[in-house]
């Protein structure tokens, strides 16, 4: 399972439940990414997405504890125990984990990979992704050479975990 978000220098994502920053190279090295593998999201996360829709050509897993929260064209899973048996039918290395902060939070200790874009920048900001670099067990494996969208430098960093933990 990996993971993919793009950070900034304290680790955030996102403001008022908005990402930081939108830059086109980006989200395309997403979508080159994500295409036609499974995402797993939370619903406010979804809710930012353009007309709150999921994502196209790709399984979109939406964890929601609203018990009638239903989403089309998508899977909604009402707690972490559903969200885990659900994962466990599909092959790990076709699964993206793409937000927010709670959903990065409870599912980084069980990916293997992590893609990230470090901004070289610090926003204003309320959402955090875990400091990998905090984490004994997440080394860098790959670092891009250095991009710029208009005054916007960022780097693509590939991350691995050295162990993971087993789903329960």
């Amino acid at each position: 399972m990996k993971l993919i978000a793009a950070v900034d220098k304290k680790w955030a994502i996102g403001y008022k439940d908005k990402l930081l920053v939108s830059i086109p190279a980006d989200q395309k090295n997403f979508r080159n990414e994500t295409m036609g593998h499974t995402v797993v999201l939370g619903r406010k996360t979804l809710s930012g997405f353009p007309g709150g829709l999921p994502l196209k050509g790709r399984r979109n897993i939406i964890l929601s504890t609203r018990e009638n929260y239903q989403v089309r064209d998508a899977e909604v899973v009402h707690s972490e125990a559903e969200l885990f048996e659900l994962l466990k039918t599909i092959d790990s290395d076709e699964i993206y984990v793409i937000g927010g902060g709670s959903v990065y939070k409870m599912l980084e200790p069980y990916c293997d990979e992590a893609i990230i874009t470090k901004l070289d920048y610090s926003y204003q900001a309320d959402t955090f992704f875990p400091d990998l670099d905090q984490k004994e067990n997440w080394h860098i494996t790959d670092i891009s050479e250095e991009q710029t969208c208009f005054s916007i430098e960022y780097h693509y960093v590939r991350y691995k975990n050295e162990s993971p933990l087993e789903m329960p």
